[in-house]
């Protein structure tokens, strides 16, 4: 049985439009944290896994490795103590909420940028040279790790939109916004882009692609095989909903064609379970738990099945203890030597084992329905704003930040006031660069 492990990295444009100017600071945190922990942990245990990135979370990377950021949470890190204030203090406490005392909360909030997969420096100067070090290495260790065949790389559309919805929002059915929002152009455009990008980067364009938030449907698989990837992954629920209910579990153990594109199908449950739940269980219990529903698996998948995970390969790591690194290294040492899994890359099992399924792909994402992006007063409220803003200003590159699935995912939700200012920041400069008035 193989298995493939797909590592989503994801972060939303968080600078003001034409700026350097950095609004919140995630991209800088998960950097030094998260994607040079993964990078480490894939040179040091040779583990193969598929890791995706968006395009603009690359584009703001890069600004940090230039040094031409302007994040003003980086600043409160690097004052004296003594001449934090208040406001310098709340950006600290977005890092260790808890903590008060200026000098310790700055101590804190500056360590908790780097993983406990090196030992970090006591001084605050040599820590400042470590994170400038990350930042500048971390492209390129990832292109260095897919060259030495030590990872995979793929990609999602540049801005990370609901491509589904940008497509025709009335794909979203009973969550479907009121406003009428049908802009395939801008899906092509946002898939162009990040291929383009990703080729700059790294040398060639990517095979394989996350679409934001697993979301597809038969117009987005077809604008996808079209463009020239080899193959996409998405949720299971999209298989079952597709087969209506005629198919048995061993339909999820391989990938399937959709309008000419090979589609794989994450394990919903076992994802979760590392994404929700295993921060809770001593990391070996973890692991063993994960190996142990793997094995069980084989009932149903077979010698030449594949099991796939997908999940977020940031954020689910901060609830973990030490940073996710003491479970990851259980679980990739385990498999590793485990005599009837195989760990793969999609692209390698494609070359042995053709898809020889086609389904018709019914519209869905990762979470199942478009809940999460549509249907509430506040989320249809912001499909409208965009959807005035596109017939008024055309395809202008703002909205196609504004169409990026982050800012309806937040909306109507607490405590995310930052969200709706950039995404209102680029509907302004939408119709200020287009010359007409805003609504």
């Amino acid at each position: 049985m193989e298995l493939a492990i797909l590592w989503h990295f994801h972060q939303p444009i968080y600078r003001r439009p034409h700026s350097l100017s950095y609004v919140l600071p995630w991209v800088n945190f998960h950097a030094t944290k998260n994607y040079y922990q993964m990078a480490r942990l894939a040179d040091e245990m040779g583990f193969p896994c598929t890791y995706n990135f968006v395009p603009c979370l690359l584009e703001q990377i890069e600004d940090y490795a230039r040094g031409e950021a302007l994040d003003p949470f980086q600043l409160a890190l690097e004052l004296p103590p003594d001449r934090l204030g208040p406001i310098e203090i709340e950006r600290l406490r977005k890092f260790v909420p808890a903590e008060t005392q200026a000098s310790r909360l700055q101590k804190a909030a500056r360590e908790s940028f780097f993983s406990p997969i090196d030992p970090l420096p006591d001084d605050p100067a040599e820590q400042f040279a470590r994170q400038k070090e990350i930042q500048r290495n971390l492209i390129p260790m990832w292109a260095k790790l897919e060259l030495g065949h030590k990872a995979e790389l793929t990609v999602s559309p540049y801005y990370h939109p609901l491509l589904p919805m940008i497509f025709d929002a009335g794909t979203a059915g009973p969550e479907r916004p009121g406003a009428d929002f049908r802009h395939p152009g801008d899906g092509h455009v946002q898939i162009r882009m990040a291929r383009e990008y990703f080729r700059n980067v790294f040398g060639h364009y990517p095979r394989g692609v996350w679409p934001s938030e697993g979301g597809m449907s038969r117009e987005t698989a077809a604008a996808l095989a079209d463009a020239g990837f080899a193959f996409a992954v998405t949720d299971e629920n999209l298989l079952w909903k597709s087969l209506d209910g005629t198919g048995d579990r061993t339909a999820l153990f391989r990938p399937h064609l959709a309008e000419g594109l090979p589609i794989f199908f994450r394990d919903r449950e076992l994802s979760d379970l590392i994404a929700f739940e295993y921060q809770r269980w001593p990391a070996r219990d973890a692991a063993l738990d994960l190996v142990r529903r793997l094995e069980d698996r084989r009932a149903f998948c077979g010698d030449d099945g594949i099991v796939v995970l997908a999940l977020d390969g940031e954020n689910s790591w901060g609830m973990f203890p030490r940073n996710g690194l003491d479970f990851l290294r259980e679980l990739y040492g385990r498999l590793t030597s485990h005599p009837e899994i195989t760990p793969v890359f999609f692209e390698d099992h494609l070359a042995r084992r053709k898809p020889s399924s086609e389904i018709s792909l019914k519209p869905g994402t990762w979470l199942g329905n478009f809940s999460k992006w549509s249907g509430s007063p506040a989320k249809n409220r912001s499909w409208e704003i965009l959807s005035r803003a596109r017939r008024a200003c055309g395809p202008v590159e703002e909205l196609l930040v504004a169409e990026g699935s982050d800012w309806f995912w937040w909306f109507g939700e607490d405590h995310t006031e930052e969200f709706s200012f950039l995404f209102d920041l680029y509907i302004r400069e939408a119709y200020r660069r287009a010359g007409v008035p805003h609504e």
